[in-house]
Order: structure tokens, then C-alpha cells, then sequence
């Protein structure tokens, strides 16, 4: 985001700490293509930036049993060639240029996205289209790139210490949710079984302009990026997006124990994970603000006990997952091993009952106001990242405009809000546990349920 444009965020709430209404003036412009490319633009001066950013509404949630990893495997596949662009030389042309760039993959979207100096906006829209037109799905390329994947996989997640408990957690959190009870990075299994065939399959079904959001943030011509978002994307040819189908499911109605061995993992821990809606409905911002109140910083209830007092947690992070569908409040704890894993959540409980007796304190809710807010400027910092965050609004909701109002419906939380979300939500029967332990200690008493 252009530096005018960040202070005049800051500006524009001063005073205003704790109180609703909180609205900001981000400027948006939206429309649609003939092909059904939805396009998002907003406009600002002071940095000579531009950010840019496409969405395709595909992530692992998308995928079919069998074929778990196919959206991650794009992310890589994306950047092997097009009809006009070499192997790897998007990634060459937009260092050239003075730009960075990346993509990233979730169980809800697929996005790519670079930043670069402004002059340089056609060479990103040219880039962006010629792959989304006519990407190169050799034999070749995806035997090279599922290579990588795997390797990835084996790198960074089957060794490291505690990682695969993160995909476990959400298995047993989710169990029988298809979308989210897999893993974004797949299954090894089904990774060996895929085609090329079944690659061009995927790409084909989504990757075209009408399940696509461009976004173009920072400092440009309007006039100019409308006439050259229609010259390169304009004739890309389209078809009906395959939509997503939400599977019948609701959380198990009781709490859900299971405990694995980490040969890697030099201490004991712990996830416990309580169902929660999904982003945006009412109750997510009681919930996110109570996330914070029980971990976020050195002055968060438990990182004060739990790290600082009595030593019992050496790691630890508390947060709402994010999701479009069904999410989770999620705590991960790595422990001294100074008490067992059951006490150290007997102690988490005991803040969580006394927030849903009584609440939050107003000056501890306004800390964490304070908190939100910051975060909530530092998102948007950048111009890449305004263009990030209106994509995300979009793709999810159909109202980048949300940027805008997002703020004071965190402001507007209210302490009895707040009691009742937790009252609700954060009861025994709603969550999921699961201990993560060292071989020697595996079975230990007093380390289970």
C-alpha cells in the first residue's frame, strides 16, 4: 500500500480505540469480464508500486479422494512454462523487472501474486494470462514437479518434529469432512498414483477465467489496467466454474482423544482443537478475540502463566484457524515436561471458564482492540498485500468492500459477546485433543486422558 495510504489508515481511527464504526477508505473497483473473470482494482499514490494478485477457487477442499495434492501440485506446475514464457522464466522476468512473486496453496483457494515497480504492470497481467491460457502440462514437467513435491513432503513435513501432528490434528478435528480432514499437501500414495493426464484434467476443470479473481493494487492508471486487463485476458476462453459442494457433516457432539508418537520430537505436546464457525459469521469475531486474550503476546493470560510463571510450556500458540467452512480454535502447546499434558489444559481450562463466566475486562478488551487493529494495518502495509487480502474478500464472499467495514465489527465485540461465544463453543464435548509424545515417554502415566 502506498505510505499516504497507510498513514491515512491510522489517522482516520485515532481517537477511536475500542469504539465501533471504525470504517476505512480503501478505493475499490470491481467488474466483470465477458468470460467471467472477476477483476478488482484499487487505486493509490505515494509508493510507485503495483501489487498483483489472482485467486483461483480451488484448493484442496476441491480435490476428490484418490487425488489429494492436485491444487498444491499447481502451485508448482503454474511456474513450468506457458505458450510464450520458458520453464522458470516467469520467476526470471519478474526479478528483472525489480518485482518479487510467489504462490501459495490452502485447503480454500490458490493464489499467485507478484509486487513490482508500476511501469512494469504489463509485463505482470501478460505473465498471469499467458499461463492461465495456455500453461504447458508435459509428462515431463509433472513427473519433474511431483518429484519435487514429494521431496518437499519428505523434507518438510514427515521430518520434522511435530509437523505431522498438524495434519493429524485436523484428520481427527475433521473426521468424515472430506475438504478439511486432508492434508493441502497430499498423500504420497496418491501422488505416485497421478497422471499428466489427470494434471491437465485439473487444470483444465479449474483454472479458467470465469474461477478467477484479478486483483491490481498500488499505483496505476485505471483507464490503462482495464485496457490492459482486456487485451490480456480478454479472449481467454472460459467455461462454467465447477463450484464446490458443501458435504453434510456437523462436529461429533463429544470430545475426540487420541494420542501418537513423534520420534522426533525432543518434548512432549499437545493440540486441542474446539469447533467453531467459519470466518465471518457473527460469532467468529467474539471467538478471534478471545483466541488473543488466552494467546496473543507476552501479556496474554497463558503465555503469562503458562511460559513466564510456571514454566510448564516452553512453545506455544493459541488462534482461530480461518476457514470458509468449518474452522477451529486452535491451541498448540510444546511442554517443559514439568506436568503432564492433561495438566497443563486444566490450566487453559480454568482461564476458559472463567472468560465464559465473566467475560473479558474492559481494559484487557481493549488491549486486544488495540492488538487487532495494528494487525489489521500491518495487513494491509503493502501494496501486494491490500491486493492479497481484496482478493481473499472476493473469492470468498463476493465483497472486497468488506476490507473497508472488517474493523469495526471487531471493534463492536462486546465483553457479554464474548462470554457467551465462550460459554458456547469452548465446552469439553467441542473440542478435539491430541498428545504428541516422545517415544520414551509414550504411554507414561498421567500423560492421556
Amino acid at each position: 500500500m502506498a505510505a499516504s495510504l497507510a498513514a491515512a489508515l491510522v489517522l482516520s481511527s485515532a481517537g477511536q480505540a475500542g469504539e465501533a464504526g471504525t470504517d476505512l477508505q480503501i478505493p475499490i473497483e470491481q467488474y466483470v469480464l465477458d468470460n467471467g473473470l472477476r477483476v478488482v482494482l484499487s487505486e493509490s499514490h505515494g509508493s510507485p508500486t503495483v501489487g498483483v494478485a489472482v485467486y483461483y477457487d480451488v484448493g484442496s477442499r476441491n480435490e476428490v479422494k484418490g487425488r489429494s495434492g492436485f491444487a498444491h501440485l499447481f502451485e508448482h506446475m503454474m511456474f513450468q512454462g506457458s505458450k510464450n514464457v520458458g520453464k522458470a522464466e516467469h520467476f526470471k522476468i519478474i526479478n528483472a523487472s525489480g518485482g518479487v512473486m510467489n504462490g501459495t496453496t490452502s485447503e480454500d483457494r490458490t493464489s499467485y501474486f507478484e509486487s513490482l515497480p508500476s511501469n512494469m504492470l504489463p509485463i505482470a497481467l501478460w505473465l498471469e494470462a499467458d499461463r492461465m491460457r495456455s500453461l504447458t502440462v508435459t509428462k515431463e514437467n509433472f513427473e519433474n514437479q511431483r518429484a519435487t513435491v514429494m521431496e518437499e513432503k519428505r523434507e518438510n513435513y514427515d521430518n520434522q518434529p511435530y509437523v505431522p501432528s498438524f495434519i493429524e490434528i485436523n484428520a481427527l478435528a475433521f473426521s468424515g469432512y472430506w475438504p478439511y480432514e486432508h492434508s493441502t499437501i497430499g498423500s504420497m500414495k496418491d501422488l505416485a498414483n497421478a497422471t499428466a493426464e489427470d494434471a491437465q484434467a485439473f487444470f483444465d476443470m479449474h483454472y479458467t477465467p470465469s474461477n478467477a479473481v484479478l486483483v491490481i493494487a498500488g499505483e496505476f492508471d485505471p483507464a490503462q489496467a482495464r485496457s490492459l486487463v482486456q487485451e490480456h485476458f480478454g479472449d481467454i476462453v472460459s467455461h462454467d466454474p465447477p463450484g464446490f459442494t458443501e458435504p453434510a457433516w456437523s462436529p461429533p457432539g463429544e470430545e475426540v482423544y487420541d494420542a501418537i508418537e513423534d520420534p522426533l520430537a525432543p518434548l512432549p505436546a499437545f493440540h486441542m482443537a474446539y469447533h467453531v464457525p467459519p470466518m465471518r459469521t457473527p460469532d467468529f469475531y467474539p471467538m478471534t478475540i478471545i483466541s488473543r486474550a488466552l494467546g496473543d503476546g507476552e501479556s496474554s493470560r497463558l503465555e503469562q502463566e503458562l511460559v513466564k510463571q510456571t514454566g510448564t510450556v516452553v512453545e506455544m500458540y493459541v488462534s482461530v484457524d480461518g476457514r470458509r467452512g468449518p474452522d477451529l480454535l486452535s491451541f498448540f502447546c510444546i511442554l517443559s515436561g514439568v506436568e503432564s499434558p492433561a495438566q497443563v489444559r486444566q490450566r487453559i481450562k480454568k482461564h476458559i471458564v472463567e472468560i465464559a463466566t465473566k467475560g473479558l475486562e474492559k481494559a484487557e478488551l481493549e488491549r486486544i482492540k488495540n492488538r487487532l487493529r495494528m494487525s489489521y494495518y500491518r495487513m494491509l502495509g503493502t501494496n501486494l498485500r491490500r491486493a492479497l487480502i481484496l482478493g481473499r474478500y472476493k473469492l470468498y464472499w463476493d465483497d472486497p468492500g468488506a476490507v473497508n467495514t472488517e474493523l469495526a465489527r471487531y471493534e463492536a465485540v462486546t465483553s457479554g459477546q464474548i462470554k457467551e461465544a465462550a460459554a458456547t463453543y469452548l465446552v469439553d464435548e467441542n473440542r478435539t485433543i491430541l498428545d504428541v509424545m516422545p517415544p520414551s515417554m509414550m504411554g507414561e502415566e498421567g500423560y492421556d486422558e
